[in-house]
């Protein structure tokens, strides 16, 4: 018979998984609280990193309907479910475990689909969203300048010619017409 906490347990982490945009999966083996800490506090408030048991992770997935991460529940597992963005997330754990060895990206699970590590890295590799806005309007407010002289441009053809007619009468000594 289940114990009521860890069904208690499973059902929150099936949540989390539902409520979850992304989710990404850690071994954290030799960390130490502290360093749990510190990465917590890296994440952000738009993801939380939760230790949990592999046997609870594996039901919980699978309430969730949450497929191909079985293979990845293997050895201390802890998952980071992300409720924001999934590139800040990705970053904070790829430059986490870049200083601290003891943390390993497994996979993760994002958009109805499991990801490898390479997947999870070229995430962190992307730039954040506020970057990529920012180079769109970018582009944008340069094509519409583009445009403006393009449009601009026939305008003052004319005008130039006009000019340079009028001067070519001026020096032929024929009076100018306006």
């Amino acid at each position: 018979m289940a114990k009521p906490d860890k069904v208690s347990a499973v059902a929150e982490i099936a949540d989390r998984f539902r409520t979850s945009s992304a989710a990404v999966v850690t071994e954290y083996s030799g960390l130490t609280v502290a360093q749990i800490t510190t990465l917590r506090r890296a994440l952000g408030t738009g993801t939380s990193y939760r230790v949990a048991k592999n046997t609870l992770v594996q039901r919980a997935a699978a309430d969730a309907g949450v497929e191909g991460l079985d293979s990845l529940f293997v050895g201390p597992t802890a998952i980071a479910f992300v409720t924001g963005e999934p590139v800040e997330a990705a970053k904070a754990l790829r430059d986490f475990a870049k200083d601290n060895k003891g943390l390993v990206v497994k996979g993760g699970y994002m958009d109805g689909k499991a990801l490898s590590v390479d997947e999870v890295t070229a995430i962190a590799d992307l730039d954040s969203r506020e970057v990529l806005l920012a180079k769109l309007a970018g582009a944008m407010k340069g094509n519409m300048a583009k445009a403006a002289g393009l449009f601009n441009a026939p305008a003052s053809q004319v005008a130039r010619l006009a000019a340079a007619l009028q001067d070519k009468k001026a020096a032929a000594g024929e009076p100018a017409e306006s």
